[in-house]
């Protein structure tokens, strides 16, 4: 499965650039270049689904889930 996110990227005012994705909370990377940028926040989503994923599996019994693979 794949999924696309909207990614803004802007130059910051000490250099490079920074980025966030408006659909995740919390998601922002920043970069000296835009491809840095992009990458960064491409990782902070991840992490962050990640996450919010290993959350809602907490407490489950295993035989509810069949597979339990990571966002990638």
């Amino acid at each position: 499965m794949k999924a696309e996110f909207t990614a803004i990227i802007e130059p910051a005012p000490e250099g490079g650039y920074w980025a966030i994705c408006p659909e995740i909370p919390g998601a922002n990377g920043q970069g000296e270049t835009i491809e840095q940028a992009k990458e960064n926040l491409r990782e902070a989503i991840e992490l962050i689904l990640n996450d919010r994923r290993e959350d809602i599996l907490r407490g489950l019994p295993d035989d509810v889930i069949k597979d339990k693979v990571l966002i990638k």
